[in-house]
């Protein structure tokens, strides 16, 4: 039986790039508006969150944006994100704290997932060993090194597990070493499976396009990926949910409200 209670898809920010990034080889010349969410699961052990968006003052302060995001690693600037969207004054909206959240589920750690540590920092930071790794080496540039760099508690994982019982967690490596998607199983209604960054756009998830940027270049990885995706929720009958599709979000978007 599923612990899960609640469960909110929430926007952070919106970073407008060339279609490439998400779909490989294809979208030369095309801008998107992609959102940039966490996800919040309200179980009866606890709250979760998966990912938590990018680190605001990277965004706002002009020394931190200069240095971060003015290079060629990013030709179309920064993401948009206000100070309305910082995961604390979501998680106010919905009459809770940052200590309200017991265990934040970083998919990967790239700066549009992992820059809002700082502001989870109590909570027990769950992410592959691969890809915490990977991070640290760094392995491509969207990875920035003071995201991950504070004194938090890591609890790095091997393998699929189970963070509650209706919350599992799935090895879906490809664009980065130790990428890590969601299984929900809500208390009504068909389960959600968050591709995360395995999948950008539902085009991913129909065509089995790669993401634009794929771990070493591991296109056969990151195809894999998507297939075992699909795979699962035909088999859970879940939907399945790709991760930086403004048109997808929109459709599904009930915040402050919730799925249950």
């Amino acid at each position: 039986m599923t612990a899960v209670r609640k469960f909110w898809p929430i926007l952070t920010g919106i970073h407008r790039y060339e279609k490439t990034l998400s779909t490989r080889g294809r979208g030369v010349g095309e801008i998107i508006e992609a959102p940039i969410l966490a996800y919040l699961i309200e179980t009866s052990q606890g709250r979760i969150l998966y990912d938590v968006g990018c680190d605001y003052a990277k965004i706002v302060d002009p020394v931190q944006r200069a240095h971060w995001y003015e290079s060629d690693e990013f030709p179309f600037g920064p993401p948009q994100m206000t100070e309305e969207q910082r995961l604390p004054n979501r998680l106010e909206k919905l009459g809770l704290r940052p200590q309200d959240v017991d265990l934040v589920f970083c998919g990967h750690l790239h700066f549009d997932h992992g820059g809002g540590l700082s502001e989870m920092a109590h909570a027990e930071i769950h992410v592959h060993q691969r890809e915490l790794d990977a991070a640290r080496e760094p392995a491509d540039g969207a990875y920035f090194a003071s995201d991950f760099a504070g004194d938090y508690n890591w609890c790095p994982q091997c393998a699929e597990y189970a963070l509650a019982p209706g919350v599992e967690a799935i090895e879906t490596p490809g664009h980065t070493a130790g990428h890590m998607s969601m299984l929900i199983e809500l208390p009504t209604g068909a389960p959600i499976l968050l591709a995360g960054d395995a999948a950008d756009l539902t085009e991913n998830l129909v065509d089995e396009v790669p993401p634009g940027l794929c771990w070493r270049d591991r296109e056969d990885l990151a195809r894999a990926s998507i297939r075992k995706l699909k795979r699962l929720a035909e088999e859970m009958g879940a939907e399945l949910w790709p991760n930086h599709d403004m048109a997808f979000f929109l459709a599904r978007n009930r915040f402050p409200d919730f799925f249950d």
